[in-house]
């Protein structure tokens, strides 16, 4: 199952895809380079990992992951 989620921060938004596959959560963000993709085995590192382009606002982001993925 694959959910959808908008992470924001105080200057703009960011389409964020995560999954699980066999065991690893896999995290795919658009970039206004284009998607970006980030793994872990909990699905915030993912997240964390395809936010990397957004440098100076990744925590900001980060700040409004949904609680659901945000258990280690």
């Amino acid at each position: 199952m694959m959910r959808r989620v908008q992470l924001s921060c105080s200057t703009f938004w960011v389409d964020v895809r995560v999954a699980i596959i066999d065991g690893r959560w896999v995290a795919s963000a658009d970039t206004p380079d284009g998607p970006t993709l980030g793994l872990g085995w909990h699905p915030i590192e993912a997240i964390a990992e395809a936010l990397a382009p957004f440098d100076e606002v990744v925590d900001e982001l980060l700040e409004s992951v949904p609680d659901y993925f945000s258990w280690r």
